[in-house]
């Protein structure tokens, strides 16, 4: 053996994810062909939110490139202070969104893993997520001169209204109109229906996937899921995206069969809500692992899937109206803490880790009201960690470390 080479943990080799090597050749090759210039790759950027709807992108032949998914890549590669600290020389508060900063300050040094995202033809924003990527999309239009489409989606604080239903519907015939003049050719509707079936069946595979954790113990966790979700958020609508998960599908299920666990010796299972600590996953899976807890469902990855009931393949294009204004994040209180309390039941959770995320305001402001229904209703121990998705100096691994202690002990 090597003098470099570290010798191989047969307990650890057992357990790794064989999908993952593919996962990230299916990602690199995704970004080399965004980051090839122009007039060779033969196709139009489009910078679009991860909540936003990508299938008439892949329909009108448009790679999408997500800012979030960067600011994520960001996070998890450590480059998170130095950009959001350039963004706050440029004037940007630090109380704002650390996705939004790190993306402003990149673009303008090329920074960043893969040296920067491609520059887009187009931005398109949906504001299902949160108000912030409005701004932070106007922000980056006026950047690179280029248009930039808003799709405005109310909140359904208690429901889904008629009146919700058109006002949503009639901005989807304008985000075509704005994609057939942008792209210089008309809106192919056979294709867009092939999308359409594609990116429910995708979801309905991601959610099968997410799935196989009811099983104890659980094939992975939450933490594969962070790794994983890179594909229904990006190639949503693509056989791409339907061929890896099918693969991870049958994987999990073959993990199952041999009784191969992420947490060999798992004795609590936890659910996680809101973003992944990108910087700091390792070190929560392997804290977490240390107390036989699996981390074995969450509130972020299931986002991708949660609004495919009211997907219609016989008319997808009517039924995205109601699918991406309903998805988790676009409800009220009351309603994602039923969500919770439903994931928490379907998983069988011994209990609920909050990540109370400094940057996303729209998921983390409502926790601690979430926390007492939980409390009241349901009884389940819920703990509460502060921390930043991407901005390690919200990060205060002592805290953490002492409260998941404490927390552990209390199951």
């Amino acid at each position: 053996m090597g003098a470099s080479q570290k010798p191989v943990d047969p307990e650890k080799e057992k357990t790794r994810i064989k999908s993952d090597k593919r996962m990230k050749q299916i990602m690199t090759e995704y970004y080399i062909e965004a980051k090839t210039p122009s007039e060779q790759r033969g196709k139009k950027i489009a910078w679009i939110t991860s909540g936003g709807p990508v299938e008439p992108l892949i329909c009108m032949d448009v790679i999408p490139v997500y800012p979030e998914n960067y600011g994520a890549m960001i996070g998890a590669s450590k480059m998170g202070v130095d950009l959001c600290e350039k963004s706050e020389e440029m004037g940007y508060s630090q109380d704002l969104c650390s996705y939004a900063r790190a993306d402003i300050a990149s673009a303008t040094v090329n920074g960043g893993p893969i040296g920067g995202l491609p520059e887009p033809d187009m931005l398109v924003c949906c504001n299902n997520i949160c108000g912030t990527v409005m701004k932070w999309y106007e922000v980056q239009a006026r950047y690179y001169d280029v248009p930039l489409f808003i799709l405005d989606t109310p909140i359904c604080h208690t429901a889904f209204t008629k009146e919700m239903r058109q006002y949503v519907r009639r901005q989807i015939d304008e985000y075509i109109a704005f994609l057939e003049q942008v792209c210089g050719k008309p809106f192919d509707h056979d294709r867009m229906k092939e999308v359409g079936v594609l990116s429910v069946k995708g979801q309905a595979l991601w959610q099968a996937i997410l799935d196989t954790t009811k099983h104890k113990p659980a094939p992975m966790t939450c933490f594969d899921a962070f790794f994983h979700l890179a594909m229904i958020v990006t190639l949503r609508g693509t056989q791409t995206a339907v061929d890896h998960y099918e693969m991870l599908l049958a994987e999990m299920k073959e993990r199952i069969d041999e009784g191969i666990g992420m947490i060999p010796d798992e004795k609590y299972r936890l659910l996680w809500d809101n973003l992944p600590v990108w910087y700091r996953m390792r070190w929560l899976s392997d804290k977490f692992a240390s107390h036989k807890a699996c981390l074995v469902a969450d509130t972020y990855t299931s986002g991708w899937c949660s609004s495919m009931k009211y997907m219609d393949t016989e008319d997808f294009l009517g039924s995205m109206a109601e699918g991406y204004a309903r998805i988790f994040l676009n409800a009220g209180t009351d309603i994602m803490a039923q969500n919770i309390m439903e994931m928490a039941e379907k998983y069988e959770a011994n209990g609920v880790v909050f990540h109370s995320n400094r940057s996303c305001k729209p998921y983390s402001l409502g926790q601690y009201d979430i926390q007492r229904i939980m409390q009241e209703k349901s009884g389940l121990p819920t703990l509460m960690i502060e921390a930043d998705m991407v901005d390690e100096r919200s990060f205060s691994e002592s805290q953490i470390d002492t409260r998941i202690d404490a927390f552990i002990e209390m199951l």
